[in-house]
């Protein structure tokens, strides 16, 4: 190997350590964009559990009010009916 071409490696190896370093930088802020993206959408589902659970416990209770018709109803045809 003569100097001119052992220099001309050295180069090539600094020119690929440099694109090498440019990759993973670029690597690196890609994976944090990633990583605050699923960070928000974590705190988004738990906004969402916390209204879908405040949904569910403000919810018509709708045996209750099933039960309530029915017998609103029978009321209604007995008094119809003793008329």
């Amino acid at each position: 190997m003569t100097p001119a071409s052992g220099d001309r490696v050295a180069v090539e190896l600094a020119e690929m350590r440099g694109e090498i370093r440019t990759g993973f930088a670029e690597l690196n802020g890609r994976l944090d964009l990633a990583l605050q993206r699923t960070e928000g959408a974590e705190s988004d589902i738990g906004e969402m559990k916390d209204r879908v659970a405040a949904l569910e416990r403000n919810r018509w209770p709708i045996p209750a009010i099933a039960a309530v018709t029915g017998v609103v109803g029978a009321a209604t045809g007995i008094v119809a009916l003793l008329r």
